[in-house]
């Protein structure tokens, strides 16, 4: 059974007053909070733990007279600011340790009074590797930034699916804000953190990247991610603790912190606790959660004590051995025990440019194999009502796998209005439809934005404009063969160019990405991706592909 203490303030008592007028202001009446109460129990108390269980858990609550709000310092380095005066706060030195807790009561008229009591409570708690790896041990330090070259580097997704499901950041896609942004955390005796943020940008402002919904709270408005001035300064304490998260075991270190005095970890989504996924010498993955109660989100960040070193990104694969291949070693017409054409410009479906507002009409004449080389040629030249030609070949009902890694050698046309496209939709899209069968694009390019690459998943919920999907420049893409990987498993699905990994999805058991998926290669004209603007004197151009391979 919990015990319960109460402190009845007897000689300490301060009042501060302050108070000013003039002709033309008034603050109103100064009236300070009296007969301030504090109690408190600690977690899991009884005769046999007289400190507790262990946890560092106590539940504080603070009344007065005439009090609007109530201030907690708990003596650890950690505030607390509540309207209600109630609040759990976690203690995580380990051992049994004595803590002055000191609650200032808010009146009106900025009138304030102050009581402290003393809490003793025990910590089993001590992660003496995670000490180690924030700080480099007692007495030393280590400065943190965002990983800005890792794919995944901020990203954010759903409470129940532990992955940036809905956004995951390109390398270096983000406000220099966020870059920024340094984090050094000391280690103290004790295993005690203290933890201090500079956010001074290269003309010396202090500037924070916040999320759209608290741009408010830091001066600014609107719906969009801003950098906002933001005053971040002076030494704060971090403490560690059992993770609270309910995380899966084999994606979490069991860690959290929690930073005192509203401190944050360089993206402000108004939370000050973070789970540590991952961490190591140089590297730590941290997730939290942030949000309206009708609306929390999980978020992800990537930190590093490298911020001017190139992240590793090469693709590890799990998936050896090679299964399947079209090689295009015969020449002719594609492979028609593998291949079927899709003719037309969409309208005989009733869904005119192919839903896109694409311009060009697809033949079976633009789609041939030559010298070991599929070549699909979009031509300017009257077809069938329309101003250009193309093909669109996929292997519905003769081709299609589940999880693996495939990669297509290829080389893109070159136009502005091209819209190459290798992609896969679920083979249950015949029976469902889409975006229901799901659709992974493993490579999409606007000739209107030469050399940027696209790789995206579709979905219920997340289509079309909406889709999820990242960026990245790989130069001379249609001058010369690249190789285009997406390997994709239960879990994830990640989009490489040369294996060098730029985007990564968290596939989950309610997603439509666990099914078998068949092959679509196109290129279309114009269309909503690629701005409808097609270069008047764009001739004809070529998406060419060496080979596809899939290994499992």
């Amino acid at each position: 059974m919990m015990k319960q203490f109460k402190i009845i303030p007897m000689a300490f008592l301060t009042l501060l007053l302050w108070s000013c007028q003039d002709d033309e202001f008034s603050i109103g009446e100064v009236v300070a909070p009296t007969n301030i109460q504090i109690e408190f129990e600690l977690e899991g108390q009884d005769e046999e733990f007289p400190f507790g269980d262990g946890s560092g858990f106590v539940h504080f609550t603070a009344t007065a007279d005439n009090a609007i709000n109530f201030s907690f310092d708990f003596g650890d380095g950690a505030t607390q600011r509540q309207s209600t005066g109630e609040f759990t706060h976690r203690y995580t030195r380990n051992g049994v340790n004595d803590y002055t807790v000191t609650v200032t009561a808010s009146g009106t008229g900025g009138a304030k009074s102050v009581e402290t009591v003393q809490v003793t409570v025990e910590s089993q708690f001590d992660d003496p590797e995670t000490y180690q790896f924030l700080t480099g041990g007692e007495g030393q330090s280590k400065t943190w930034s965002i990983a800005r070259n890792e794919p995944g580097h901020l990203g954010v997704g759903p409470l129940d699916s532990f992955g940036p499901d809905f956004f995951a950041a390109s390398p270096n896609q983000l406000a220099e804000c966020l870059y920024d942004d340094e984090i050094t955390l000391t280690g103290g005796v004790n295993s005690t953190i203290t933890f201090e943020h500079d956010n001074i940008d290269p003309d010396g402002v202090g500037v924070t990247f916040f999320n759209g919904e608290f741009n408010t709270i830091g001066g600014g408005g609107g719906p969009d991610d801003q950098c906002l001035p933001f005053d971040v300064t002076g030494q704060k304490n971090l403490g560690l603790a059992p993770s609270g998260f309910n995380t899966p075991e084999d994606i979490t270190t069991g860690t959290q912190f929690t930073i005192g005095d509203d401190g944050f970890m360089a993206y402000f989504i108004n939370t000050s606790t973070y789970e540590i996924l991952e961490i190591t010498e140089d590297f730590m993955h941290i997730r939290a959660l942030s949000g309206s109660a009708t609306n929390q989100l999980a978020w992800y960040l990537k930190l590093t004590t490298d911020a001017d070193g190139e992240q590793d990104t090469t693709l590890e694969t799990q998936f050896e051995d090679l299964v399947w291949s079209e090689e295009f070693d015969v020449d002719g017409v594609p492979d028609p025990s593998i291949w079927s054409f899709e003719t037309g410009n969409g309208a005989e479906q009733g869904i005119p440019g192919w839903g896109n507002q694409e311009l060009q009409y697809y033949t079976e004449d633009n789609a041939v194999v030559e010298n070991g080389v599929l070549k699909i040629t979009a031509k300017a030249e009257p077809a069938n009502g329309f101003n250009y030609s193309s093909s669109r070949i996929n292997s519905l009902d003769k081709f299609s796998y589940q999880y693996g890694r495939i990669e297509v050698r290829a080389k893109l046309p070159q136009g502005g209005g091209t819209w190459p496209a290798i992609w896969m939709m679920g083979t249950n899209f015949s029976d469902v439809g889409w975006p229901e069968c799901g659709e992974i694009d493993i490579m999409e390019h606007s000739g209107n934005d030469q050399d940027v690459i696209h790789g995206t998943v579709h979905f219920p919920g997340n289509s079309g404009g909406n889709a999820i999907g990242g960026t990245t420049l790989q130069e001379g893409v249609s001058e010369e063969f690249n190789n285009y990987t997406v390997e994709w498993d239960e879990n994830q699905i990640q989009w490489a160019i040369n294996d060098q990994v730029f985007q990564t999805f968290q596939n989950n058991g309610e997603l439509p990405f666990n099914q078998e998926f068949f092959l679509i290669l196109n290129v279309a004209m114009g269309g909503t991706f690629v701005g409808n603007t097609v270069d008047p004197d764009f001739d004809e151009s070529a998406m060419e592909i060496e080979y596809i391979r899939i290994y499992q």
